[in-house]
């Protein structure tokens, strides 16, 4: 009877304690997961493989390896620009092509879709810089999405234009964006310059 009894007294002092320790727990767990979803982030970004200034002839484009790893950090999902119009191009051809484009406001198509931007709330746009803004495919692109009210962020790479005029064209396509946070850094630095990123990123908060 004594043992029945200290089980008891034991279990009124344990049990209370236990519920309470999995109540805290599942407390924790709740917010982690509101703060992992309240905001959706997708990287839209045009990046050019192949001959570049300053790096050579290029497997991966130097745009890419930034929007990687802002994926890596951030966790957000990506739609890459694609057109094959430059293809091949050696990089005096290209930019020639690209002067022209630019001088006639010309915009290329790209492969695929549009993406469905309804359920971001952050949407980073990167690209490299010609002739003093991102490449013309890209406003091709602007003009098939809608980014009213959200948070929009610019970012660059290039050989000494820095941003050049990119965010101003961000925001006159999407004046009712909140266009902020913009960021350049050097083509020839993206390799091994991901703390930059990091850097950048973790000033914003992220």
């Amino acid at each position: 009877m004594r043992t029945i009894k200290r089980l008891f007294v034991l279990l009124c002092v344990l049990l209370p304690t236990a519920i309470w320790a999995g109540v805290k727990d599942n407390t924790n767990v709740n917010k982690s997961i509101m703060k992992d979803g309240n905001s959706k982030i997708l990287v839209i970004f045009f990046s050019h493989a192949g001959d570049n200034y300053a790096v050579g002839n290029i497997k991966v484009g130097n745009t890419k390896i930034v929007a990687d790893y802002i994926s890596e950090i951030t966790g957000a999902a990506q739609f890459e620009i694609v057109t094959h119009k430059y293809d091949g191009m050696a990089y005096t051809p290209l930019i020639n092509l690209a002067k022209e484009e630019a001088k006639n406001g010309e915009l290329p198509p790209y492969e695929g879709n549009a993406p469905d931007l309804t359920d971001y709330d952050t949407v980073f746009i990167g690209g490299p810089v010609w002739w003093g803004t991102y490449p013309q495919v890209m406003f091709t692109l602007f003009k098939d999405i809608n980014l009213d009210g959200k948070t929009v962020i610019p970012f660059t790479t290039h050989e000494g234009s820095g941003l050049a005029n990119c965010a101003r064209d961000v925001k006159k396509a999407f004046p009712k964006a909140k266009v902020t946070g913009e960021f350049s850094i050097y083509g020839h630095d993206v390799r091994t310059g991901k703390s930059k990123v990091e850097k950048w990123l973790k000033g914003l908060g992220f």
